[in-house]
């Protein structure tokens, strides 16, 4: 018999090793559907308190953890968090997400932009990072995660959320320049906001690309492909053995394209069969997800033949189970439950391929 392992179990499938069962934990676990939250939520009513105070950041990042223990815990935050240490004025509005006050339309902005100091701007991300590894120990991963280069240029220059993303479309197509020096910019800001995290107690980073969906597969390979590369090639520089995992919101067109950023693992959305994913990212590409949020509104039959369906089509390595994006505001806790309790019984040995 062996000495049984420290390491945790979500990080030891992100590095590739065999595990008896897939690790799991859940996108926006920390959040809107759990009661304790909402409590929390009317006592500091401002996004940024609860993500910029450690105390508060800290203790929402735990509700899921002691409620549910999953494997990863994640650092309750957001992408748009390191942009004001860029020189771009910002704030979370609720319910309608990240506001920019001054949209980066011109190149006298993008010029004015500067390099990204974390122990300076973002002191308290590494008070709730080594708090976070503190509390967890070995029992669970703790995630950082990062926005990627072409989703906080849309926030940056549409200046919101959008639908159409026609405003940052306009300076791709017509004024790319600009448009691609501000991607460099934040490409290189976010390589060193993820660096930090790391050295903060980090042990697997996930970046978010969530609008890069919005664009065509051969822009994608000019505007979002190139800068996610950027930032993984920085990370591995100095940090080699972290893993990196990458989620495109409808990503069904561009998963060949993700399995060529640099990323370890490619987080697969519900739009596209298990299976399939498998076989268009190859052997070596290890997955995360990918179950429908709104899968857990239904029965426990229903959720586990969903479960275990998910898991037999990733087969028994490389695969961190997980929603295909955030759990939802309305889904009652009780199945958010049943979801991990059902993963953490499973055992790859009886699940068939």
């Amino acid at each position: 018999m062996g000495v049984p392992s420290t390491t945790p179990h979500l990080l030891r499938a992100a590095r590739g090793e065999v595990v008896d069962r897939p690790p799991v934990w859940m996108m926006r676990q920390a959040g809107r559907y759990m009661k304790a939250y909402r409590d929390l939520r009317e006592k500091y009513p401002s996004f940024r308190d609860r993500s910029e105070i450690p105390d508060v950041a800290i203790e929402v990042s735990l509700q899921p953890w002691k409620a549910f223990q999953p494997d990863g815990v994640i650092l309750f935050s957001d992408i748009v968090t390191p942009l004001p240490g860029l020189g771009i004025d910002m704030d979370i509005a609720e319910g309608k997400g990240p506001i920019i006050h001054s949209p980066l339309r011109t190149q006298e902005q993008i010029d004015a932009l500067h390099p990204l100091e974390p122990e300076a701007a973002l002191p308290f991300i590494k008070t709730i990072l080594q708090a976070l590894r503190s509390e967890v120990g070995d029992k669970s991963t703790v995630l950082g995660f990062v926005g990627a280069p072409w989703t906080l240029a849309a926030y940056a220059v549409e200046g919101k959320g959008s639908k159409t993303y026609s405003i940052i479309k306009n300076m791709a197509f017509s004024d790319p320049t600009i448009l691609h020096q501000l991607l460099t910019k934040l490409a290189d800001a976010i390589a060193i906001y993820a660096r930090y995290q790391i050295d903060s107690g980090a042990q697997v980073v996930q970046m978010f690309d969530s609008w890069a969906g919005q664009l065509s597969p051969q822009d994608y390979d000019t505007f979002a492909l190139p800068y996610q590369q950027r930032v993984f090639q920085q990370i591995k520089q100095t940090h080699p053995d972290t893993p990196l995992i990458l989620l495109v919101s409808g990503s069904a067109g561009v998963l060949e394209r993700m399995a060529q950023s640099g990323a370890d693992i490619v987080s697969v959305d519900w739009a596209v069969d298990m299976a399939d994913a498998r076989a268009r990212l190859g052997k070596q590409v290890k997955v995360q997800g990918n179950l429908d949020p709104g899968v857990l509104f239904g029965s426990k039959q229903f959720i586990r033949d969903r479960i275990l369906d998910t898991v037999r089509k990733a087969g028994n390595w490389g695969h961190i189970l997980n929603l295909g994006h955030g759990v939802l505001p309305e889904t009652p806790e009780e199945n958010v439950a049943f979801f991990f309790e059902t993963a953490k019984e499973l055992n790859l040995a009886g699940v068939k391929n």
